[in-house]
């Protein structure tokens, strides 16, 4: 059964930073697009970030530009999120996601994921 596996949200100061990670099993994340999503009640999913690869290329909103990162780490089936300069408007819960590896170009639509992770809330606040 493929699954993945979202953990590393919590509470943080605006500011601050949070370093999710996306654990798979059942799947090699590495044959997908590593993906990030974040949702907030009342909203639609929104795509965060997409690597395709293990190094690139990388797709980010531009809301995230510059704060966030998305990565794989080599020895692990895993794609990670670090998230600096944390700001109240990244509160949400963020969801892992394996998109489909030859749909980069709209890597940001909820249409082309194949399996998500279950969610991680993250809330920044003072």
């Amino acid at each position: 059964q493929s699954q993945l596996v979202d953990s590393g949200g919590g509470l943080v100061q605006p500011g601050g930073s949070l370093r999710l990670s996306c654990t798979a099993s059942g799947l090699s994340l590495h044959s997908y697009i590593a993906a990030w999503f974040r949702q907030v009640p009342g909203e639609g999913r929104e795509g965060v970030a997409c690597l395709s690869g293990d190094d690139g290329p990388a797709w980010y909103a531009d809301s995230v530009k510059g704060r966030f990162t998305i990565s794989r780490p080599y020895d692990r089936n895993a794609a990670d999120l670090q998230m600096n300069n944390l700001m109240p408007e990244d509160t949400a819960t963020y969801y892992c996601a394996a998109v489909d590896p030859a749909l980069f170009a709209h890597c940001w639509s909820i249409t082309t994921v194949r399996t998500w992770g279950q969610g991680t809330q993250v809330t920044v606040s003072s």
